[in-house]
């Protein structure tokens, strides 16, 4: 997870210096959690949704895939258990920085909101909401 400013300009301070090599410039440079990430994302577009959390087995058995229908999101076991663990302290050692997830939220939002009415419309990522009330309440029923 990274702004793509961030990870901009990260790189062409990385060619002002002439600075070469390979590099996991990824983010954030602390550990985050899903609850903290969603906390920021809300904090940035001044919402604040109840949350629900689901075990990844519950996900799965209804054929909702990580990433795409729950973005930004990864099972923490399994084939994907390290997937967020990677080590950046290289990129961070030259010079990596990363800006507020709420303030990346809140552009992101003020960009979608200017995009066309029918790119609005067409999400690229995410479930659609009648597909979220209906596995939440599948859930409320179970649990």
């Amino acid at each position: 997870l990274i702004d793509a400013r961030d990870l901009a300009e990260w790189i062409v301070r990385l060619a002002e210096t002439r600075t070469a090599g390979v590099f996991n410039a990824t983010g954030p440079a602390r550990t985050l959690s899903m609850k903290g990430l969603l906390e920021q994302v809300a904090d940035g577009v001044g919402a604040h949704p109840p949350l629900t959390w689901i075990p990844a087995d519950f996900l799965d058995a209804h054929k909702i895939s990580a990433w795409s229908d729950m973005p930004v999101w990864v099972p923490s076991e399994g084939d994907s258990a390290g997937f967020a663990r990677r080590s950046i302290k290289r990129a961070l050692d030259a010079g990596l920085t990363f800006r507020p997830l709420a303030t990346t939220a809140a552009d992101t939002l003020a960009w979608f909101r200017q995009q066309p009415a029918d790119r609005q419309a067409a999400l690229r990522a995410g479930l659609p909401p009648q597909r979220e009330a209906e596995l939440l309440a599948l859930w409320k029923t179970k649990s």
